[in-house]
């Protein structure tokens, strides 16, 4: 019986072996996990032109070569909408817009489409000053005189009120000519001051409240803001290094 059991474990075992020694056929490729392959081309019979799938095992990569890649370009917005054509022209001496001025008019824009209101207002640059410079200079200004961004929403609801439950915004919505007097207005206030520095949310703030028929003023004098504060505020912003931060 041992005898027997002996047999059959070197039966095994010479089965094995020889499993082992024999060559693998042309449909089995067995790859090493710490050396695996260099390269490997597969070509992409979907995409037009020259393409392929490079994988590149060294830098773990996947990466497509192609002749007729499509380039992207990337521009950086440095100004914002103008009714005025002359002020367009680029010239060294012409003031730019600082990246909260930028971003407030942006913040305007999406508080106009959360609204669900077909244009952007001076009430949407009110609210999206409040929003994006929420520790600037102007905010903390309009804070101190009790003007926040909850009050600013109300009162737009009360005056424009709600818009219809099934409207749909544009994505960017246009400036209506009160909106865009006040970014005109804006870029007049740095000038008066001699132009130094950039545009800030400060400019745009006093250019909403020359606009003395726009929602935006109104508002604002709802929730008392006067002359005596938008000179106040002028004062401060035409002094030389204001960084409304």
């Amino acid at each position: 019986m041992a005898s027997q059991s002996f047999t059959l474990a070197n039966l095994r075992i010479s089965q094995i072996d020889s499993f082992y020694s024999q060559k693998p056929s042309s449909g089995i490729h067995f790859f090493s996990t710490r050396n695996p392959v260099k390269s490997l081309n597969l070509t992409n019979p979907w995409m037009a032109g020259d393409s392929s799938l490079s994988l590149d095992s060294s830098a773990s990569v996947l990466r497509t070569n192609s002749t007729t890649r499509r380039k992207i370009r990337i521009a950086v917005v440095a100004s914002l909408p103008t009714a005025n054509p002359e002020s367009a022209v680029s010239d060294a001496k012409k003031p730019k817009w600082s990246w909260r001025g930028i971003k407030s008019f942006a913040m305007g824009e999406l508080e106009a489409r959360k609204l669900k209101y077909p244009n952007t207002g001076t009430e949407s640059l009110l609210m999206g000053i409040l929003i994006e410079a929420g520790t600037s200079f102007t905010s903390k200004f309009l804070r101190a005189h009790k003007i926040t961004l909850y009050k600013v929403r109300e009162e737009t609801i009360k005056l424009l009120g709600k818009a219809d439950l099934y409207s749909f915004s544009p994505e960017h919505p246009p400036l209506t000519q009160d909106a865009q007097r006040a970014l005109d207005s804006a870029v007049n206030q740095n000038l008066k001051a001699g132009g130094i520095g950039e545009i800030m949310p400060a400019h745009i703030l006093l250019g909403v409240w020359c606009e003395v028929e726009s929602p935006g003023h109104k508002i604002l004098a709802t929730l008392g803001f006067t002359d005596e504060k938008a000179k106040e505020l002028e004062s401060f912003a035409s002094e030389s290094g204001f960084l409304d931060e």
